[in-house]
């Protein structure tokens, strides 16, 4: 890790298209196709700012303001509707417990398939591949398929490989608190010697503890706007003292 983890984004709109006209059957929905409407939905309506290296920045904000869209298009899941996202360094994506793992294959085997998709050769996920198990706690369980696992279990083996391939960049969406007290002290350890390094961090959560603990900077979104931008306990008093519902779904 060099600590060249940036993250531009300029101008960013997100909108999706809903149908709003439900079909019970193929041939309900076959009679209905004309009569169907189509719904714009703008999730993200033209935000704009910088993550720079070694700073970590908290997303809060109530359900629906975006979080988790934004998060989801700079990992590329959704493409912009318009606007510019600049990545610098290798991503590693944390958006959700277990994502991207085939839940047919064993914990091993998802290992070194996310490895290799997270830009690791074959050759560095073999010499990992033990560090990340001991670090994940998950034992024998290793040799299941991952559809047996937990939930905790998923986050434990997602969060082991995005910090054991050498990201400048992580992005984590509600997966800190992914097991018991020991584990979760030890995930924090290691994101402070992550942030040591030079590492770049954007996450949402749903835990005020975790953003004061963690964050540099809070940015706060509503209605898919950026509607304040400042230091965790600055945003995190003023949010929850305006809303009532600090849920950051």
């Amino acid at each position: 890790m060099t600590g060249k983890g940036q993250i531009h984004i300029r101008n960013l709109h997100k909108s999706f298209a809903l149908s709003t006209s439900g079909a019970g059957s193929i041939k309900t929905a076959l009679l209905w196709w004309k009569r169907r409407s189509i719904k714009k939905v703008e999730v993200l309506r033209g935000i704009s700012f910088e993550v720079n290296p070694g700073e970590c920045v908290a997303v809060v904000g109530k359900n629906g303001a975006g979080k988790s869209t934004l998060l989801s298009l700079l990992a590329r899941v959704y493409k912009p509707t318009s606007g510019q996202i600049e990545m610098k360094g290798r991503t590693a994506p944390l958006l959700e417990l277990g994502a991207g793992f085939h839940p047919d294959l064993s914990g091993i085997e998802n290992i070194f398939f996310n490895g290799v998709i997270l830009g690791l050769t074959r050759q560095e996920m073999r010499d990992r591949s033990q560090a990340i198990i001991d670090f994940s706690e998950i034992g024998e369980h290793i040799h299941a398929p991952t559809r047996t696992y937990s939930s905790g279990m998923l986050a434990r083996l997602g969060f082991s490989v995005a910090v054991h391939i050498d990201a400048d960049i992580l992005l984590v969406d509600e997966v800190l608190a992914v097991g018991d007290y020991d584990f979760e002290r030890k995930c924090y350890a290691n994101i402070d010697e992550f942030r040591s390094k030079g590492g770049t961090i954007l996450f949402v959560s749903h835990q005020m503890d975790a953003v004061r603990r963690v964050a540099d900077r809070c940015i706060w979104l509503k209605d898919g706007q950026i509607h304040r931008v400042g230091s965790p306990d600055q945003i995190i008093g003023e949010y929850e003292g305006r809303d009532p519902d600090p849920g950051l779904g």
